[in-house]
């Protein structure tokens, strides 16, 4: 990847071919000698962070090679030079063991440190909550499975250990996992509720936006209904089968014609301002974020297996837009 683009997410795809299998009995191994950029120790945090998945959905293992003709995906995502440190940013916890940790996150809070957000990011807070964290792949870091985007607010699990987190990467690549998201969109949307199933790819122009108008990607999977109408603003419910870079900011934005308010990205937030009333331009005249909020998220605890199920309430402004519908 060239100086130029540093900022980009190094994205390949590699095939397993029938050689390949015959030579190699697992896939870290295989992946180690296909990428000779990446050390193993590399490898393992990718996969550990969910960068390293197949076009179709289907889970992996690092042990072990999957079928021949498998499309495999490694994003690797740009470097970041800052060592990770513990900063004391406040944290609204809802459940906490010796495992798991499960936040809310305020929008506006990046996961972790990125180009342009060195630090101040979810993963800052939780080292310095947790001082005694194990730590995930031999370092002092959480285990971040999944993420919210910045301008995403909502319920997230955090893995404070390796036995944690491997068992979370399995139950997210079952899909066997509970996510629940509401959302204010703009526009009428091509049907009121049902089953959305796409590709979702990184858009060939933009290199910051994903597409659902790809030819290839990863299979996307959200469960769409709406909750509430009025003219042209829908408070519709998204509840995820997968887990793509922005699923729903695409699926509304693409898919169902009817983009999230205020999305920076994938919607015109000037013209979105320009369709809404006075009273709701007020209320928004200081929110910068998307209207989107993960509201529930349930599983079964990797190591107890209790049956866990959390919600958080939506953020005011979004609450508030929502009651004046």
């Amino acid at each position: 990847m060239s100086s130029a683009d540093t900022n980009e997410v190094d994205a390949r795809v590699l095939t397993v071919t029938e050689a390949d299998k015959a030579e190699y009995r697992r896939l870290d191994l295989w992946l180690a000698a296909k990428l000779d950029d990446l050390s193993r120790t590399t490898i393992k945090r990718l996969y550990e962070d969910g960068n390293i998945t197949t076009i179709d959905g289907r889970s992996l293992s690092l042990s072990k090679m999957p079928q021949v003709s498998t499309e495999i995906e490694i994003e690797v995502p740009p470097p970041i030079t800052t060592e990770l440190v513990a900063q004391n940013i406040p944290l609204d916890i809802l459940f906490e063991d010796e495992h798991l940790i499960i936040i809310v996150k305020p929008a506006g809070l990046c996961v972790h440190p990125a180009p342009g957000h060195p630090d101040q990011t979810l993963v800052n807070a939780i080292l310095y909550h947790c001082p005694n964290l194990k730590g995930i792949g031999g370092e002092k870091r959480p285990g971040i499975v999944h993420r919210l985007d910045l301008g995403t607010s909502g319920v997230m699990v955090v893995a404070k250990t390796q036995e944690a987190h491997e068992g979370l990467v399995q139950l997210f690549s079952r899909h066997d996992i509970e996510r629940a998201y509401e959302t204010v969109m703009l526009g009428t949307p091509k049907m009121q509720a049902g089953k959305i199933e796409t590709f979702i790819g990184r858009h060939p122009q933009h290199r910051q936006k994903m597409s659902c108008l790809v030819k290839s990607g990863k299979k996307a999977i959200s469960h769409f209904k709406i909750l509430k109408s009025s003219q042209n603003l829908q408070h519709a419910e998204f509840r995820l089968e997968t887990g793509r870079t922005h699923q729903i900011r695409v699926h509304a934005s693409q898919f169902l014609n009817a983009p999230v308010l205020c999305d920076p990205l994938y919607a015109d937030v000037n013209s979105q301002m320009n369709r809404i009333s006075e009273e709701m331009k007020v209320l928004l005249k200081d929110w910068p974020h998307q209207l989107l909020h993960a509201k529930i998220l349930g599983f079964k605890h990797p190591i107890s297996g209790e049956a866990l199920h959390f919600e958080s309430p939506l953020p005011t402004p979004m609450k508030e837009i929502i009651n004046l519908l």
